[in-house]
């Protein structure tokens, strides 16, 4: 049985030691015969950088690690170019240590290749001259590739000016790209975000973005196949459709993928429903974007972007939106293009269990402003129907939110923040939630489905705005209709709240 590659990037090392590798090299064959210039944007720990060394070691003719592979006949490994390799990791907290790692990365560039740049201090000046001194001695065009371009950048996403200042250098050290075109056989460069190429890649206009192209989808991540195939031997006794629901479904408008670190540690952990992948990387900086642009949760299921909004990425005017999809929080459900009209429309939503129930557990956090965490009781509560209990849970949840809370907005009179603290604790438990559920006469705010059972929830405040009640407005809009064929009890859940005293002033029930 061949080995786990957990935690290795390095494309040799897994060909060498019979480590299970999922063939991209036919993805990487296309993409060098078609373009000059490529970006790839996904989520952190997808596997960016082994494809990124699956090119790195295609260019330098390595063709004894290729045999079995579908490029090993395809290509000229005795066709070999000079490789430029850079890789942002490090310390980037200063724009002093930013310009430091570059001068160092440029360092172990001029070792491996032989070359010694005498613009040692100057990093932009540096990568212009290594390009130059490449070509100049091995008498072919450089190839680039860039990992992680924009680390500088999102390392420092919770201090913005810190964040513009690295920004601006990189844009400094890319524009020497564009000014050396003549020297570059092929550059790649993969990162999370996608900066407009205004503000990053000064310029560099011909730059393609195959990020959404659907004939790269499966560029990086495993497919199901990749599950039910290379990875069967260990696999084959296992709950796939529990597996699905929890780490599959990512969308980049091809076959969904898995995050390749969240299969490999779930194999590993013996089989353990876990979140893997959330916990290698907590993203914090998403509270300090909610507490700037205070957001209705529940509409994160239904959430539609244009292309032009999907695509930017700007640290002045950072959208939680966007910085959720590109980070890997949200994925795509359907796309809808209209070319009479020019419409480009992406509508997202939560890619998976893991990542529903750990976001969610986030945003309770910043909700309440105390480490409160969904418990078994309301699980079991829920389960069993019991709605005396349902009620005293959030009734003690509410009463648990510090007064400041409060005090520092008027968050409190919002329907929507009711309904946000609801939706984070329930989906934080890890129910199947649908929320803003359409029916054919209006929203369901949330809708509960489980196997044995469904809840209709409708929340209101008590003001003279809503004439009727939560539950009445289930009712008379009926949409239990929606459920009907089902043949499960169907509950309607009506809840309304008292602003004043900030929490449930009425909780009623009926069973259909």
């Amino acid at each position: 049985m061949q080995k786990l590659p957990i935690g290795i990037q390095t494309f040799s090392e897994i060909i060498n030691n019979d480590y299970i590798y999922i063939d991209k090299t036919d993805i990487a064959l296309d993409l060098i015969q078609n373009y000059k210039y490529t970006f790839l944007s996904r989520p952190r720990r997808f596997g960016k950088s082994l494809f990124l060394d699956t090119l790195h070691n295609i260019f330098e003719g390595k063709k004894e690690l290729f045999e079995g592979l579908a490029i090993y006949d395809k290509w000229d490994f005795d066709d070999t170019y000079p490789v430029i390799k850079i890789s942002w990791g490090g310390d980037f907290k200063t724009l002093e240590s930013t310009h430091k790692r570059a001068i160092q990365i440029l360092t172990e560039n001029q070792k491996r290749l032989g070359i010694e740049c005498e613009f040692k201090s100057s990093p932009s000046g540096c990568f212009e001259e290594l390009i130059h001194k490449a070509y100049q001695k091995y008498n072919k065009p450089v190839v680039i590739l860039i990992d992680e371009y924009d680390k500088p950048i999102l390392d420092n996403l919770e201090d913005p000016k810190r964040a513009l200042e690295n920004r601006d250098f990189l844009r400094s050290f890319y524009v020497m790209m564009k000014e050396n075109d003549a020297y570059i056989k092929f550059a790649f460069l993969t990162g999370i975000s996608k900066f407009s190429k205004a503000n990053i890649f000064s310029g560099l206009n011909n730059i393609t973005d195959i990020s959404l192209k659907p004939k790269y989808a499966t560029i990086c991540g495993y497919t199901q196949n990749d599950l039910e195939t290379s990875f069967l031997p260990y696999l084959k006794d296992v709950d796939m459709d529990r597996v699905k629901e929890w780490y599959n479904g990512y969308n980049f408008l091809g076959d969904r993928v898995y995050n390749p670190f969240n299969i490999l540690q779930f194999i590993d952990n013996e089989f353990l429903f876990k979140n893997y992948w959330w916990e290698s990387g907590n993203p914090y900086f998403l509270i300090t974007l909610l507490k700037q642009q205070p957001y209705n949760l529940p509409n994160l299921e239904n959430i539609t972007l244009g292309e032009e909004l999907l695509n930017s990425f700007e640290v002045e005017k950072l959208k939680l939106e966007v910085l959720l999809f590109q980070s890997g929080y949200l994925t795509i459900k359907s796309h809808y293009n209209d070319p009479e009209f020019g419409v480009n429309d992406y509508t997202l939503k939560v890619p998976n269990k893991e990542v529903s129930i750990s976001l969610n557990r986030l945003f309770l956090d910043y909700l309440t402003d105390s480490k409160v965490r969904a418990s078994r009781d309301i699980t079991k509560a829920v389960k069993e129907a019991n709605f005396e209990a349902i009620k005293n849970i959030f009734i003690s949840l509410f009463a648990s939110i510090p007064y400041n809370n409060y005090v520092k907005n008027n968050i409190g009179e919002y329907e929507g923040y009711y309904a946000s603290v609801f939706y984070a604790y329930l989906s934080a438990s890890g129910f199947n939630i649908i929320a803003e559920d359409v029916t054919n006469s209006g929203r369901i705010d949330l809708t509960i489905i489980l196997k044995e059972q469904i809840y209709i929830l409708e929340f209101k405040l008590q003001t003279q705005k809503y004439p009727n009640n939560a539950l009445e407005q289930i009712k008379s809009k009926n949409y239990a209709q929606k459920y009907l064929n089902q043949n499960k009890p169907i509950y309607l859940v009506g809840i309304e709240f008292d602003i004043e005293a900030r929490n449930i002033a009425s909780f009623e029930w009926e069973m259909v």
